[in-house]
């Protein structure tokens, strides 16, 4: 039920993008009488799921769930119809029309994309606001009980204060800045050091496993989650969400501080405090030859932490107005975020093409269970994802024709039909090249 939950978000988002991107070929390519003959959700080889004729366009839905396209007369595009540009120009088609309509129908798409998420987030901040940790409340430092932390040169109670020189403004942006990050700085007792990313950082974050969490934790209480059957402490009166506050008399404020004190008495019988709704008691247990009392570990709410004075979480809400320009604000780093990630994958030494995904990635950022605010969360990521991939200077995709228009409008030499053919058919190549890594490392991840 989650798989087909998550599926279903991700072809919802998908067909969304797809037909809006494509829309925003198909509206200027009409308004300059360019004629478009076929307009389809995913791809139809050989037959098509649905379709039907108006006007000069077929519409229709193929049964290739990837991707989407409009095609235009007289244009070199991923139907390769070459029969058709060895005819006479006519005056419907692309090629027939002046360098800057054809510039501003290739664009079309990537502009609707950039338009829609920076719509949606705008609308996201209106609606919803904003509710996060802020990384300068965090006082008393990280939780670091990961190797990968450790390896950044991070210690439990660390402030982190900048990545690449910027000061991080919310908590949950931490492992990100990491990934995207060369050097960060940090607060240790009071002294300010300057700390390298390793540059295979990327590498050992997927070396982890996808489930494997954020690099650093806020630092918690010592909650008591239960007890398990076989506790040596199965009779002692601990009760779920009881806070440990002090072990033995010494006072502890996070878990982390009841590590070592417990393994100062091991073997013995000593006196636990707890905090237990607004009540304080202490309880005999007993701690193992470990140093362990046989609990488990539980979690509050942050919500209920703020209550209890360990953290100030902020609630933001914004007018439109004050939403519009948060919401391009957002825009811009979820973009300037991808970029560095980009870049990252094109460095063989970081390893970041290890995370590098296709469809069952993308499908598995979506919420097990339906989240308004998360779906089109990730919908405007994946639209400005979207448009800044067709961006790209390579044939098969917009940006390989946006390319060519610009050199015909600056030279004023226009490439020939069999450049352009053999330049879409290497573009195709490469974009299959690709899409078959990246869902090639879905499924390698998904068995290993």
């Amino acid at each position: 039920m989650e798989i087909l939950i998550k599926a279903s978000q991700f072809i919802l988002s998908l067909s969304l993008l797809i037909v809006l991107h494509e829309l925003g070929h198909f509206i200027p390519a009409k308004l300059f009488k360019t004629r478009v003959e076929k307009f389809y959700l995913f791809f139809d080889y050989k037959f098509s799921i649905f379709k039907k004729k108006i006007g000069d366009t077929v519409y229709g839905i193929g049964w290739i769930p990837l991707g989407g396209y409009v095609k235009i007369s007289g244009m070199i595009d991923e139907s390769m119809d070459t029969e058709q540009l060895a005819q006479p120009v006519q005056p419907w088609e692309f090629r027939s029309k002046p360098a800057w309509q054809r510039l501003i129908i290739m664009l079309g798409g990537v502009f609707v994309n950039f338009v829609l998420g920076i719509f949606i987030y705008i609308m996201l901040m209106y609606a919803y606001g904003e509710k996060y940790l802020p990384n300068e409340n965090v006082k008393d430092g990280v939780w670091v009980q990961d190797t990968i932390a450790m390896n950044l040169g991070l210690q439990t109670g660390d402030k982190i204060l900048t990545i690449d020189g910027e000061k991080i403004k919310k908590f949950s942006e931490l492992t990100l800045g990491f990934v995207n990050g060369n050097d960060f700085q940090l607060e240790r007792n009071g002294v300010v050091l300057d700390q390298q990313i390793p540059e295979d950082f990327i590498s050992q974050l997927m070396d982890r496993g996808k489930n494997a969490g954020p690099v650093v934790m806020p630092r918690i209480p010592f909650i008591i989650a239960g007890i398990s059957e076989d506790s040596h402490n199965l009779t002692a009166d601990l009760k779920p969400k009881d806070i440990v506050v002090a072990i033995h008399g010494n006072r502890i404020k996070y878990f982390d501080e009841g590590r070592p004190e417990l393994n100062k008495f091991k073997n013995q019988e000593i006196l636990l405090t707890v905090l237990r709704g607004t009540e304080t008691k202490e309880i005999p247990v007993k701690v193992n030859s470990k140093g362990k009392l046989g609990v488990g570990l539980g979690q509050l709410p942050f919500k209920d932490l703020e209550k209890l004075g360990y953290y100030n979480l902020a609630e933001i809400e914004y007018s439109f107005m004050e939403a519009i320009p948060e919401g391009w604000n957002k825009s811009i780093k979820t973009l300037t975020d991808y970029i560095k990630q980009l870049k990252k994958i094109l460095n063989p030494s970081s390893g970041a093409y290890k995370g590098l995904g296709g469809f069952i990635s993308i499908g598995s950022i979506f919420p097990s269970e339906w989240s308004a605010e998360s779906f089109w969360n990730i919908t405007a990521f994946l639209s400005i994802m979207l448009g800044f991939m067709n961006l790209l200077p390579i044939p098969a995709l917009d940006g390989g024709h946006v390319v060519f228009t610009l050199w015909e409008m600056i030279t004023g030499k226009k490439p020939g039909d069999k450049f352009l053919e053999y330049a879409q058919v290497t573009g195709f190549i490469l974009l299959i090249i690709l899409l078959l890594f990246a869902n090639g490392n879905d499924v390698f991840r998904l068995f290993n």
